[in-house]
């Protein structure tokens, strides 16, 4: 488990270290978009282990809280390099390049948010504060960009 864990965020720091000139290697709009959902399926299925954590719907493990906050942490630099122009996809319900300093505020909030998660999973009480800002932080940004 723990080979699997270190392999997963090697594998995630490997990919934010590269994620900069992402958008510069997307050969067409559908690469952008696979690119940038399988981000926020990670993403959203580690926020699920914490917020099922949060819940009291599974038991509180410190050691895999703080796995699963380190992967949002990392993967969380990753889709705002993935909306190049005329990437839309049926999720989209507004260009997020429309008003890009929109977007990159609403980016740069939930990047804030999700780098308090690894110290906030050391604790029940804290971890349960901080996926919920760290949620707040996502919906904000599905309010206004995402359709689904």
């Amino acid at each position: 488990m723990k080979k699997k864990i270190l392999l997963i965020c090697a594998a995630a720091a490997t990919a934010a270290a590269v994620s900069v000139p992402a958008q510069a290697q997307f050969a067409k709009a559908e690469d952008a978009v696979k690119y940038r959902q399988s981000a926020y399926t990670l993403m959203a299925n580690h926020m699920g282990r914490l917020a099922a954590m949060a819940k009291g719907e599974r038991p509180f493990d410190a050691g895999a809280a703080q796995a699963s906050a380190r992967l949002i942490e990392s993967l969380g630099h990753l889709p705002w390099e993935a909306f190049p122009q005329g990437s839309t996809s049926k999720g989209l319900k507004a260009e997020p390049w429309a008003d890009a300093a929109d977007f990159k505020e609403r980016a740069d909030r939930f990047k804030g948010e999700a780098a308090k998660l690894p110290e906030a999973a050391a604790s029940l009480e804290s971890l349960r504060k901080q996926v919920g800002a760290t949620g707040a932080s996502c919906k904000n940004c599905h309010d206004k960009y995402r359709n689904i």
